[in-house]
């Protein structure tokens, strides 16, 4: 995880909150949060570096739409980032 940016980040924990989402799903969600426009070149190449990490799976829901879901190792690495930041903001 301490090799992710913030925005790859956002990205694995909308990811771990949500069913199995579209990378459209995930993409209205960051931009809720952001409260900005995110493109697709920045949305699809950071959701593939998740992917390429094995911190995210991505699946085909359809020819045309796919859906990104937690890996264990994903959750994993949430956890010991929480287990991380608690030790500094919870001290």
């Amino acid at each position: 995880m301490d090799d992710l940016t913030g925005f790859q980040r956002d990205l694995l924990y909308v990811i771990a909150g949500a069913d199995q989402p579209s990378g459209q799903d995930v993409k209205d969600e960051i931009e809720t949060y952001y409260s900005a426009e995110i493109n697709h070149g920045r949305l699809y190449p950071n959701l593939d570096t998740l992917v390429n990490k094995e911190l995210v799976e991505k699946g085909q829901l359809d020819r045309r739409t796919n859906y990104y879901d937690i890996t264990e190792s994903g959750e994993d690495a949430i956890e010991n980032r929480r287990q991380w930041e608690h030790q500094y903001v919870d001290a």
